[in-house]
């Protein structure tokens, strides 16, 4: 199976490739960067649409066609709404949603033909919001009702899953201020252990679907 993940280059994307690899499937990485490992990739800004749109098409086709997506690329901006500058708020949106919605639909033509997999990837913050994230909790929640609606729209034609995962320990912290990191009392997931999740849900057959997985430490502060 053919499985373009974004976000590959880190965090729950590139445990993603790891594990589809170790499945015996084919790991096509999207990322602003390339990543390390030599999965197949395309890099791109999911913040432009262009460029979202043809790094799926470029890997669909070299590939011979994809039969999932996972889109685990995300970033934030952490602060109160009128302290993060405008253009940096706005980046969450545009990466986490509407470059979630593009990549699905560049992929929606393959995915048709094969009756393939989407796994999008929420937060536990797209359901229970927390003060100084509105930018990531606004972007998440939309992941949440994209996702829903759009099992709905392909039901009977591609697969549809909603991952809201907890913390993970990535890089995803990094170069926070300490207010906004987590604490070591946080138990943060191993994103390995987060992606068999995500092959669980590839790994179904046509017309048996994994809807919605939550999927987070079991101290996790913001569920439920």
């Amino acid at each position: 199976m053919n499985i373009l993940i974004t976000g590959g280059a880190s965090g729950l994307g590139l445990a993603t490739a790891e594990a589809v690899e170790k499945e015996g499937w084919r790991a096509l990485a999207v990322d602003v960067r390339a990543p390390d490992q030599r999965f197949e990739h395309v890099t791109a800004d999911l913040a432009d649409r262009g460029e979202a749109e043809r790094a799926v098409r470029e890997l669909a086709e070299r590939a011979g066609g994809l039969d999932g997506v996972v889109t685990a690329a995300g970033i934030d901006a952490c602060g109160r709404l009128e302290d993060v500058p405008a253009d940096d708020w706005e980046r969450v949106i545009r990466v986490n949603l509407l470059g979630t919605a593009s990549v699905v639909r560049a992929a929606l033509p393959y995915l048709k033909h094969t009756r393939g997999t989407v796994v999008t990837c929420a937060s536990t913050l797209g359901l229970r919001p927390l003060s100084d994230a509105s930018a990531y909790s606004a972007s998440k929640f939309g992941v949440v009702g994209f996702t829903r609606a759009l099992a709905t729209e392909l039901r009977g034609e591609v697969g549809v899953t909603l991952l809201i995962p907890g913390g993970m320990r990535t890089g995803f912290f990094d170069g926070r201020p300490e207010q906004y990191k987590p604490g070591p009392e946080a138990g943060l997931n191993d994103p390995a252990h987060v992606a068999q999740s995500i092959v669980f849900a590839l790994r179904q057959p046509a017309g048996c679907e994994v809807r919605e997985l939550v999927v987070c430490p079991s101290t996790e502060t913001s569920w439920p």
